[in-house]
């Protein structure tokens, strides 16, 4: 799928350094056909040494030797970072995107035309290599192209292609702002289990394996949560009395209302 193919990173931030750790871990793709670009020259050298992949202060010098050219850089600077690399993209480079909220129309009208995009929706369980990731193709990319898009996200996780691009708002609002969500429960949970009187660390031990037992369970059990949930909840027992205060409290709700949210805030970002 990857094979012999040079990848590039124009941004060596976060996400980038996990992608790379992926794909050098999962053997599709060696050190040597790794570039990456960064204009914080401290952070470049953070990936280019713990990995020994190759580096530029350039974006244009990443995106002449590549064959896949990633976009890992923040929405606010992919202009620049377009313009940079303009001059290099040819239909023979695949162009894969994870800025949040930036629109595929919107990386076409910077490039020369018949360029292929790939936009993606990743997040930050990547760094632990177990990431949810949405690949939104342009209509010119191909089949080939598209497994080479897949393969390099199933390096850090889950990844699904889906072709209709007003979707990817959802995504982000969903997958993409979500592990906050899920942190803050988390913190919520190890809080009341200190108010109980448990210690901070076995409280946090209990709360964070909790909330990953339980995923893994909706996972491989492949059973709805609701059906996992009645499996805990006794009649008259702890459980429900529990449940009970999350539904006065509009748990729910709020939950939902952050996803929303952060989908709306998607879509400015695009509009912007």
């Amino acid at each position: 799928m990857l094979k012999g193919k040079r990848i590039g990173f124009l941004g060596a931030g976060n996400m980038a350094e996990a992608i790379i750790q992926g794909l050098i871990k999962s053997g599709q793709v060696k050190e040597t056909e790794i570039t990456a670009s960064d204009k914080n020259i401290e952070r470049l050298n953070v990936v280019v040494e713990g990995y020994g992949i190759e580096g530029h202060s350039k974006n244009f010098e990443v995106a002449s030797r590549s064959d896949i050219i990633i976009l890992a850089v923040k929405p606010q600077g992919i202009d620049e970072v377009l313009d940079d690399i303009r001059a290099e993209i040819s239909e023979a480079k695949l162009i894969v995107s994870i800025a949040a909220g930036i629109k595929i129309d919107k990386i076409a009208s910077r490039l020369k035309e018949g360029a292929k995009i790939v936009r993606v929706m990743p997040n930050t369980p990547a760094l632990v290599l177990a990431g949810a990731s949405v690949i939104c193709p342009s209509a010119n990319v191909t089949d080939e192209e598209k497994s080479a898009a897949l393969a390099i996200f199933e390096a850090v996780g889950k990844a699904v292609i889906i072709e209709d691009e007003t979707l990817m708002d959802a995504v982000t609002g969903l997958s993409g702002s979500g592990p906050a969500f899920v942190y803050t429960f988390i913190e919520a949970l190890s809080d009341a289990g200190v108010k109980a009187g448990l210690s901070r660390e076995i409280a946090s031990m209990l709360a964070s394996n909790t909330v990953y037992g339980a995923a893994k369970a909706v996972i491989e059990l492949n059973r709805h949560p609701a059906e996992l949930r009645d499996m805990v909840t006794s009649p008259g027992g702890t459980t429900i009395a529990g449940m009970a205060k999350l539904e006065e409290k509009g748990f729910r709700s709020a939950v939902i209302s952050a996803v929303e949210a952060a989908t709306k805030r998607s879509k400015e970002l695009g509009k912007g």
